[in-house]
């Protein structure tokens, strides 16, 4: 989920709510909070506790929240687990240690130290391309048999990485796709759903996407995807989260601009951005007064 920000860049918590309510009601069936999405490398502990609070109050038991607790060095993030706990999440996310570039066995220890931390769930969250360090797949299965990471959201890009983990993981572990685009290939080799930036906008769609390939019908699956796939690129022409906030805002929401160093869509970009999600504009359902 994004995190609304003031006109100020103070953090909006009560828009955070307004927002997590609305995306549990068009498809969402968990939310992860104060992740890349959500800016979470600009947002200070206390902020992030703040929103944990603030989501959790708002959705009660609808639907599970994933707080993002996870950074480079262990120790913090073992300690902030533990602040994030008490706010009452569901459930804790853990992305590679960025910058430090660990060896595999490093990335072992940090997260099992984290997912010790707390009696939660744990989701590993794997983004090399940010972190500058890949959790191989051997890694993460190996991780598996810990009782306590029970999921992995695989964003490297490789849908071959997703499969292996797929494979060999034990039945009860849970494999995402961090990308949309790539959502439905890797449900065909063993994922188990997305988290997902396109959902802001399309969460019924990117549902009956998994739905009807549940059911076996890859036929409409697929022809879900092929329509979902201008609204994938479009939220991705630049750095994420920069169009999904502005899209959030055209939604009819109060999201405010990135913090910097992120910076505001171009006016040229804003008109291609309103472009591609004009069928959602059009068909969305209400948002709820301010």
């Amino acid at each position: 989920m994004i995190t609304p920000m003031r006109d100020d860049g103070a953090l909006d918590a009560r828009e955070a709510a307004r927002l997590a309510t609305w995306l549990v009601d068009n498809g969402s069936t968990g939310l992860v909070i104060a992740g890349t999405t959500g800016e979470g490398p600009t947002l200070s502990d206390d902020e992030k506790l703040t929103l944990f609070r603030s989501v959790v109050d708002s959705l009660q038991t609808r639907a599970p929240v994933i707080a993002n607790v996870g950074t480079n060095d262990t120790r913090r993030s073992v300690e902030f687990a533990k602040r994030a706990a008490d706010c009452g999440v569901h459930a804790i996310m853990a992305v590679g240690p960025y910058y430090n570039k660990p060896p595999q066995s490093g990335l072992t220890q940090h997260f099992t130290a984290i997912a010790e931390a707390t009696e939660l769930p744990m989701m590993i969250y794997n983004i090399p391309g940010r972190t500058g360090v890949n959790i191989l797949p051997e890694t993460i299965i190996a991780l598996a048999d810990h009782p306590k990471i029970v999921a992995v959201k695989e964003s490297s890009g490789d849908i071959g990485q997703l499969a292996e983990i797929a494979a060999r993981a034990p039945a009860s572990f849970d494999c995402y796709s961090g990308d949309d685009h790539l959502a439905l290939p890797h449900a065909a080799v063993g994922g188990c759903g997305v988290v997902s930036v396109a959902s802001h906008v399309a969460g019924l769609d990117i549902a009956e996407m998994f739905a009807t390939f549940a059911q076996g019908d890859n036929e409409r699956a697929t022809a879900v995807h092929q329509r979902l796939m201008p609204l994938f690129r479009a939220l991705f022409t630049v750095t994420s989260p920069i169009p999904v906030k502005a899209a959030v805002g055209m939604l009819g929401f109060a999201t405010g601009s990135c913090r910097a160093p992120l910076c505001e869509l171009s006016a040229d970009q804003m008109r291609s951005l309103r472009d591609a999600i004009g069928p959602w504009l059009s068909a969305r359902a209400a948002v709820p007064a301010r």
